[in-house]
């Protein structure tokens, strides 16, 4: 599974996974993939420091990289109490009204909300970056457009290659624009953040859009037999995310989410605003339920929406309330029905990959040449 890309990457296959967890990015790049660990979650430096010292010390000496959320403009002096004051009660009432509604415990007394989304605001990202810069990362992505112009300088001085996300051909040819180096073409069926148009649509309009810049796609993969199609169409790799939830080196602190993503089926995700504000797929729940329900106040846009929840969310997991428990998962989550390590979801990979080979050039009349 080699590519342009992945060759001049150093890395064995075109897999590109990306992953909240430390462990699974460091699994990913020794499997001859690309890890690139999701900095969202790190709100603090010295948190980042520790785990990218971590990967550091567990990646035998491969290449991964760093996914961060930025926009590409910033609206000055905004803090985060800003915003929180911008929420209306009404919204809040709905919260707690809705946690009643399921018996959800508050948090202990000095117990922290463990998920923040202060990690979409450009000040913690440019922090986040700081960090990120003294190691010798390959990649940085951004998930949210492109990067602000100068973050993009900074990567390509410390000769790093700079990825975006987009949705359309249109966004594609802006992140080009921008100086982007990969254009990830995330399609409908991907989990989190996503827009409308299907990945078999989306791939070819963008590597035709902005060649000859490379694509990787993404958003309902978690096959070989997927990954050839990508490359097919035109891709020089695949980007991979909900696929490495359930494996044995991710770590969700939560077994009955881990049960529920092995029992889910393709039909089971929905695309809601109701975890950031930004439609995004997700388990379908009765949380995402409420807050798609129309006799509800709606949701409220990004970053509203994701502080209003943020607490809220911290209470459904650490108390393990099944009928509102989720996490952003695309469609594939439907083929995610036993954990397995991750050196063996690389070995499905490339054992249906030949299979998918082998099968085109039987077609093609081309076997045993």
């Amino acid at each position: 599974m080699q590519t342009e890309l992945s060759n001049q990457l150093g890395v064995e296959h075109a897999v590109f996974g990306f992953t909240p967890f430390p462990a699974v990015a460091a699994a990913i790049s020794r499997a001859g993939g690309f890890g690139v660990l999701g900095a969202v979650r790190y709100t603090a430096p010295d948190e980042l420091k520790r785990d990218l010292d971590w990967i550091e010390e567990h990646v035998d000496g491969k290449p991964y990289g760093l996914d961060v959320v930025m926009p590409a403009k910033k609206v000055e002096g905004v803090t985060e109490a800003d915003v929180e004051a911008m929420i209306p009660e009404e919204h809040r009432a709905f919260v707690q009204d809705t946690l009643a509604k399921y018996g959800v415990p508050e948090l202990a007394d000095g117990e922290a909300s463990g998920w923040r989304i202060t990690g979409w605001m450009e000040q913690v990202a440019r922090t986040q970056l700081d960090v990120a810069f003294d190691y010798p990362i390959a990649l940085l992505a951004n998930a949210l457009g492109s990067p602000p112009a100068d973050v993009v300088d900074r990567a390509h001085d410390q000769d790093v290659l700079v990825a975006a996300l987009a949705g359309s051909a249109r966004h594609a040819r802006k992140h080009q624009e921008a100086g982007i180096d990969i254009v990830v073409a995330q399609g409908y069926e991907a989990g989190g953040h996503t827009g409308e148009i299907a990945s078999m649509v989306l791939t070819p309009e963008v590597v035709e859009a902005v060649a000859p810049l490379p694509v990787l796609a993404a958003g309902g993969i978690g096959s070989g037999e997927q990954a050839a199609a990508a490359l097919a169409l035109g891709a020089q790799g695949v980007w991979l995310g909900s696929l490495w939830l359930t494996t044995t080196e991710a770590d969700l602190h939560s077994r009955a989410l881990t049960r529920k993503l092995l029992a889910a089926g393709s039909g089971d995700t929905v695309r809601s605003r109701a975890l950031t504000g930004k439609p995004a797929r997700q388990l379908r729940t009765e949380w995402t339920d409420a807050w798609d329900d129309p006799a509800g106040p709606g949701t409220l846009p990004m970053p509203l929406q994701g502080l209003l929840v943020a607490d809220a969310v911290s209470r459904i997991q650490r108390y393990e309330v099944e009928p509102l428990l989720g996490t952003p998962v695309g469609q594939i989550v439907g083929r995610m029905n036993s954990e397995r390590s991750v050196q063996t979801v690389f070995d499905d990979l490339t054992r249906g990959f030949e299979r998918a080979v082998d099968r085109i050039n039987r077609i093609a009349g081309r076997s045993g040449q």
